[in-house]
């Protein structure tokens, strides 16, 4: 359509063109003593516009001419950013196949091209980043190399390159790269370093916060690292199952830890209300407390909503933690004031009963019964939880309270 509508206007114009000279009978009449020219208008009009095409051109060619310097250079320039671009190139390839050397040798060959092309001032900017890109490449080669000084002789100049406050954002990823280095070689107070000049936006990607918590168990720092990997659950940076895990375990190593009730109690309330609901995380805690001397009452208390799911649904529990659970009240009625209360015998007893084939509800009442002193119910409760029982250790642990109720009985 657009051609269509050029040849239209073209048409129009030779059309008017034609029609103007065809009616024409202007003259233009040149007086140069002691001659005279007479010329028609239509060719003087002609010989103008073809002196003005023949000038124009004429320029044209000599601008074209002054300006082969300039593009000549240009041209080279342009060679030579492509050799950069094809050494960036290799340096990334030798990268990821593993030739380490290689990619060195690459990075720095660019770096030596870069530096001898004169950057126009508009892009100068880009060519220090280019060229700061190019050492962490060098430095990320010697570190794989285990070439410390290169390293950290081409980190150095990675940081020079990049001191323009508009290249803030390529820092932060140099620093953390530098952070990830000293992981490796095992110094946790240089990450730390390194990180803690993050701005507070950068401080909490994923990438920044993983380097956090390795630092925080390398350093043993359990409070910090299980703070960290909240945020990297909450960051979904772990699977659901695996996140899990790992703030379990965390809590259970931080209950662990604690030396004393005070600082058990101290570690238990700096857990959120999810991670105190885990099983194995009250398990622990109630076995800590009361191995630590802490009050048995309170942990009876921590125990109530355990032993409640355990008695209402049998599978709500596992049999480790129903074992767990089952040593800790006995741990409990071993202490002098663990007697257990009105309430905790008629919850025991009305277990023991509804559940009457349970090994453990029948050695937990049998050794409540032996605290007691009721020394012929101890007796039957604990020969039924023998008939029943197959694990080696409640078996131990079962005769050696019906030999015990056994001898009471015999000298009373």
């Amino acid at each position: 359509m657009r051609v269509v509508l050029w040849l239209v206007g073209l048409f129009a114009i030779a059309s008017v063109s034609a029609l103007f000279a065809a009616g024409n009978p202007g003259t233009v009449t040149v007086f140069w003593p002691p001659y005279r020219l007479d010329l028609s208008l239509n060719l003087v009009l002609l010989a103008l516009v073809a002196v003005f095409v023949l000038l124009h051109l004429a320029l044209r060619g000599i601008s074209l001419f002054a300006q082969l310097p300039q593009q000549a250079r240009r041209w080279r320039l342009q060679q030579k950013e492509r050799l950069i671009h094809a050494a960036l190139i290799d340096s990334l390839t030798h990268m990821v196949a593993g030739r380490f050397i290689r990619s060195r040798k690459a990075a720095e060959q660019a770096i030596n091209l870069e530096k001898s092309v004169n950057l126009a001032h508009d892009s100068a900017h880009h060519g220090e980043r280019t060229l700061a890109m190019l050492h962490l490449l060098a430095a990320e080669s010697a570190h794989a190399l285990q070439d410390r000084s290169m390293r950290d002789s081409h980190f150095q100049n990675a940081l020079e390159e990049l001191r323009d406050p508009q290249a803030k954002d390529s820092q932060d990823g140099f620093y953390l790269r530098a952070a990830r280095w000293a992981l490796d070689d095992h110094d946790v107070d240089a990450a730390s370093q390194w990180l803690s000049q993050l701005p507070q936006g950068a401080s909490r990607r994923t990438i920044a916060l993983r380097l956090r918590f390795k630092i925080a168990r390398l350093s043993g720092k359990t409070l910090a690292a299980l703070e960290t990997a909240r945020l990297l659950v909450k960051h979904r940076a772990f699977s659901q199952a695996s996140g899990e895990s790992i703030v379990k375990a965390l809590a259970i190593e931080l209950l662990m830890a604690a030396d004393g009730p005070r600082e058990i109690e101290r570690a238990w309330k700096s857990l959120d209300e999810n991670e105190k609901k885990i099983t194995d995380v009250v398990l622990t805690l109630v076995g800590q407390w009361l191995l630590r001397g802490g009050d048995v009452a309170q942990s009876r208390t921590w125990l109530l909503p355990l032993w409640e799911r355990m008695v209402k649904q049998a599978n709500a529990l596992t049999p480790s933690q129903r074992l767990a659970l089952v040593r800790s009240l006995e741990l409990g009625f071993s202490k002098q004031d663990g007697t257990p209360d009105a309430v905790w015998l008629s919850r025991i007893e009305a277990a023991q009963m509804a559940q009457p084939r349970d090994a453990l509800l029948q050695y937990l009442a049998g050794i409540m019964c032996l605290r007691l002193q009721l020394w012929g119910k101890a007796q039957l409760l604990l020969k039924q939880a023998l008939a029943v029982t197959k694990d080696e250790e409640l078996r131990r642990d079962a005769q050696r309270a019906l030999n015990a109720a056994s001898a009471q009985r015999s000298s009373g």
